[in-house]
C-alpha cells in the first residue's frame, strides 16, 4: 500500500511540476512579479489569506520563497511584519516537510547506493554541533535554495533542532533584510 502511495504521490508532483514548468516557458509573464500581485489583487476580500495558503504550500513544490515575499511586500506595504511573519511560517513548514518526508520519496537509497563515500561525509558535517552554523550559512545565502539543504539534513539524520535552528536564523535575517530594504528604499 505505500508503494502505490509513492506512486501516486509522485504521479501528482510530477504533473503539478511540468504543468508549471509548461505554463512558465509557454507564459513567462504569468511568474512575474506584477502579474502575481494583479492576480492576487483581483481577489479582493481573500488577498490575506490566498497569499497565507500560497506561502504555505509553495515549499510542498520546491518553488523559491524571494518571490513571494517581494509579493507581499507590494500587497501590504503597511504590514510589513504580518509579511515577515507569514512568510517564516511557510518557510519553517517547508523545512519541516522536506525534513520528515526526505526518506518517504525514497532518495536516501538511491545515494548511499550511488555515492557512499560522499553521503558519510555529509552525515558527519550534518550531524555535528555546529551544522547549525552551515545550515543557517545556507540559508542566507540567496543564490541557494533552502529546501536543497533541509532535504539533505534529513536524508542524512541531521537532528532536527539543529536544522530547524539553521534555518530559522539563516531565513529570518533574510527574509527581513527583503522587507526591511524594500519599504526603506520603495525598491517595489
Amino acid at each position: 500500500m505505500l508503494k502505490i502511495g509513492k506512486k501516486i504521490f509522485y504521479v501528482l508532483w510530477g504533473g503539478i511540476l511540468l504543468y508549471v514548468l509548461y505554463n512558465y516557458i509557454k507564459n513567462p509573464e504569468l511568474f512575474s512579479v506584477n502579474y502575481i500581485k494583479s492576480f492576487i489583487s483581483s481577489y479582493q476580500g481573500q488577498i490575506i489569506f490566498i497569499y497565507t495558503i500560497i506561502s504555505l504550500v509553495r515549499g510542498f513544490f520546491l518553488l523559491p520563497s524571494t518571490p513571494l515575499v517581494i509579493t507581499g511586500i507590494l500587497l501590504f506595504p503597511n504590514q510589513l511584519f504580518l509579511v515577515l511573519l507569514i512568510s517564516m511560517v511557510g518557510i519553517m513548514l517547508s523545512a519541516t516537510g522536506l525534513y520528515y518526508f526526505a526518506d518517504t520519496l525514497g532518495f536516501s537509497e538511491y545515494l548511499e547506493k550511488k555515492y557512499p563515500n560522499k553521503v558519510m561525509k555529509c552525515k558527519q558535517k550534518l550531524q555535528s554541533p555546529k551544522a547549525t552554523f552551515l545550515v543557517l550559512g545556507w540559508s542566507f545565502f540567496p543564490l541557494v535554495p533552502t529546501d536543497i539543504i533541509c532535504y539533505v539534513a534529513g536524508i542524512v539524520k541531521m537532528p532536527f533542532k539543529h536544522m530547524f535552528l539553521g534555518v530559522f536564523i539563516g531565513e529570518l535575517i533574510l527574509v527581513s533584510f527583503y522587507v526591511f530594504f524594500g519599504s526603506v528604499f520603495n525598491l517595489y
